[in-house]
């Protein structure tokens, strides 16, 4: 995130009252498009181009599992209407919409609306926001998509900023092909499905860099490296630093998922989200051994450069020392003295000439003995 955006986030949303949904993020020109999927054991339904009058959270006996996808967060009132008709705090539609959140998680209970008696049909919710990272292969720097979820009894809400694909299709496409527990579970370890597919988009970033890491170390060691080098090495740290900032508190929400009591995580959830919390250990064991593998290659870096500064420096030297007794030689014979002794010698030139080679050979010698060449 720049200074730019922070600046103009701040902007943004300074002075407004809490709940006012203002979108905080890059400008889309699409319409937000709403997918609603009902699905159980034996069956699903999927609406791809729902309309928001179609979305309603089904009765508690309902026997299917209600899931509402809603790609693009930047029009605040389908943002509301969502919220309202899913009786979600107007606190929670805030962060939904603010893309310079932090990753968090919340808990809300029965009394999820401001007013002073709950909403008919309102319930306990846990909300969850967090960022999505991609990478592309044709430009190195890490993209990232803000992603907010909301578990309720029998549903769940999912938020996503607008983009080409679907960051949820891998979810989808299981329960099309009724592949694993996604169709026989509840809306607790769909949760937990999608978290653990943003989870694994880490682990893939993860391998991602450390290939990078592995080519810029072969370019640094067979001392190929360059000033470009040097700049990817402080991106790519400035970029571990980043996705740290965003897998760490993920850590903290599925922690907070595991010691929470809610009615809504199934006990049976509780061995996936451990499980989960072991992946998000790796990641973040991963970055902090990245972190101190690039500042090893920077070390490593600098030590190849200094090398090779003192090689430079080393030859200048040899050559200045070469020439500094044959620099005085000529010297002295260069005064224009009229009486200096071998100044009449018919073989003087060829004698001076005999000398400075004598002494430039006996230099050489005298470095290599040394160690110096």
């Amino acid at each position: 995130m720049t200074k730019r955006r922070r600046m103009r986030s701040a902007e943004k949303t300074l002075g407004t009252s809490p709940g006012t949904l203002t979108y905080v993020g890059d400008d889309i020109q699409h319409a937000t498009r709403i997918k609603r999927i009902d699905y159980n054991t034996d069956t699903y339904h999927i609406d791809d181009n729902s309309k928001l009058s179609q979305c309603q959270p089904p009765d508690e006996q309902a026997p299917v599992i209600h899931w509402v996808d809603v790609d693009g967060i930047h029009e605040p009132q389908v943002v509301s209407g969502i919220g309202q008709r899913y009786h979600l705090h107007p606190l929670l539609l805030e962060d939904v919409v603010n893309t310079d959140q932090k990753p968090k998680i919340d808990f809300y209970d029965e009394m999820t609306d401001t007013s002073p008696s709950p909403m008919p049909g309102s319930g306990p919710v846990i909300f969850v926001t967090l960022k999505m990272l991609h990478h592309h292969r044709a430009q190195p720097d890490v993209d990232m998509e803000h992603v907010s979820l909301v578990l309720g009894r029998n549903f769940l809400v999912s938020f996503q900023e607008e983009r080409t694909k679907d960051i949820f299709e891998p979810v989808i496409d299981r329960i099309k092909a009724s592949a694993g527990k996604t169709r026989r579970s509840g809306p607790d370890y769909l949760l937990y499905a999608l978290l653990d597919l943003i989870v694994d988009h880490y682990l893939v970033l993860t391998e991602y860099i450390g290939e990078r890491m592995d080519k810029l170390e072969e370019v640094i060691v067979k001392e190929r490296a360059g000033q470009q080098t040097l700049t990817e090495l402080y991106n790519l740290k400035r970029e571990l630093a980043h996705m740290r900032r965003v897998v760490n508190p993920t850590r903290d929400i599925v922690g907070a998922l595991l010691r929470e009591d809610s009615e809504l995580i199934k006990p049976t959830t509780i061995p996936y989200l451990r499980d989960l919390a072991d992946h998000i250990n790796q990641t973040l064991e991963t970055l902090d051994a990245y972190r101190e593998g690039v500042s090893g290659l920077m070390d490593v870096y600098y030590s190849i450069v200094n090398n090779r500064m003192n090689t430079v420096m080393k030859t200048l030297t040899i050559v200045s020392a070469i020439f500094i007794p044959l620099t005085f030689i000529v010297g002295v014979y260069g005064m224009n003295f009229e009486f200096m002794p071998e100044l009449k010698s018919p073989h003087g030139y060829f004698y001076v000439w005999g000398l400075m080679i004598l002494i430039a050979i006996g230099e050489v010698i005298y470095f290599k003995r040394r160690g110096w060449m």
